[in-house]
């Protein structure tokens, strides 16, 4: 595989050479090229992605992102780059995993799958002062929708076959916002005929948010607009183990993008401490999605016998630093892989 590496900021350095020795440890051969791109590119260059970058990412086969830090406040010339490279690479499906861990804050009996359209809604992008105030446009489209909801029901479909549920709730704010909800909710509909073996329900936001806290066992596949799904994921991560065991895979129809979700944590850069289950299980979600089930299945198996016995990061309750966990991982992934040892390469752009 030809791998796009984007450490970005803050803990993103430290944690992403995680991905890239889970993937020697598991014989996977790979070739990468360390990008550079977030506030630190910002600073550099004057643009937080590159054109370099974002040519190289085009033409990887996959990108492993790891954190940037974005200002709260307008800064002229900033764009996020991650929203930047979702909509450039058209990465209109954000799958984001929740599924029980084996420790103690996590909720038994959760296995569920938050897929959140990725490419407009609020996040679109259409801000601008207006008078004494300020105007941000929500942007829904029939294309975008049919699409997303398409990409739920194939994989409600895919879990189905595996044992699970197989049933798709559809999220939506249509009772107040007719016009772009209403459009995003009979998309979903439509698709959905397609789907006959489906079971398919539909829940207000406000309403998920809050059965998803009270049974979130119930739920398997939850469909979104950007900011909805967005928010439901940051939830549903919270009831699983929190957002350090977190990861998603931005796909689309060509490029995929596998990230940890907790961002780029400056209170913890440099102190050895952060936890990098969730750039691991990133790497699992890439082997997955590029034909390698076997290699992913025995990642995840080793990413939960490490949370199950130790060594665990202090935002689990342990003494451990990022290395011990690193380190615990890729011995048991190297115990159990059936792939001879190969000679990889990594080179920055």
């Amino acid at each position: 595989m030809r791998l796009a590496v984007i450490p970005g900021d803050g803990i993103g350095p430290e944690l992403l050479p995680a991905a890239l020795e889970v993937l020697d440890a598991a014989g996977v051969p790979y070739r990468a090229t360390v990008l550079d791109a977030g506030w630190g590119a910002f600073e550099k260059h004057g643009v937080a992605l590159p054109p370099a970058t974002l040519d190289a990412a085009r033409a990887a086969d996959a990108i492993v992102f790891g954190a940037v830090s974005s200002p709260s406040h307008p800064v002229a010339g900033y764009r996020s780059p991650i929203v930047a490279l979702r909509r450039e690479l058209d990465l209109y499906a954000n799958l984001r995993p929740a599924v029980s861990a084996p420790v103690p804050s996590s909720r038994p009996g959760v296995d569920l799958l938050v897929v959140r359209e990725n490419t407009e809604g609020l996040y679109a992008g259409r801000e601008r002062e207006e008078g004494d105030g300020a105007v941000a446009e929500r942007v829904v489209t029939r294309r975008a929708s049919l699409r997303i909801a398409r990409r739920a029901l194939e994989e409600a479909r895919r879990r189905r076959a595996r044992g699970l549920p197989g049933r798709l709730t559809i999220v939506h704010k249509a009772n107040v916002l007719r016009l772009t909800d209403g459009l995003f909710r009979a998309c979903a509909l439509e698709a959905a005929r397609d789907f006959p073996e489906i079971a398919v329900e539909e829940q207000l936001v406000d309403s998920m948010a809050y059965r998803m806290i009270l049974e979130p066992e119930r739920f398997d596949v939850v469909v979104a607009t950007n900011l909805f799904g967005d928010i439901l994921s940051d939830v549903a991560a919270a009831l699983v183990g929190g957002l350090g065991l977190a990861a998603s895979a931005n796909v689309g129809d060509r490029h995929l993008l596998v990230e940890p979700v907790h961002g780029s944590a400056p209170d913890l850069a440099g102190r050895g401490v952060a936890n990098p289950v969730a750039t691991l299980r990133a790497v699992a979600l890439l082997l997955e999605h590029r034909g390698r089930a076997s290699e992913a299945a025995r990642l995840e198996r080793a990413i939960d016998d490490c949370l199950r016995s130790g060594p665990r990061t202090p935002d689990l309750g342990g003494p451990a630093r990022t290395a011990e966990v690193i380190a615990a991982v890729c011995e048991t992934v190297a115990g159990t892989a059936a792939l001879p040892t190969v000679r990889n390469g990594t080179e920055s752009a």
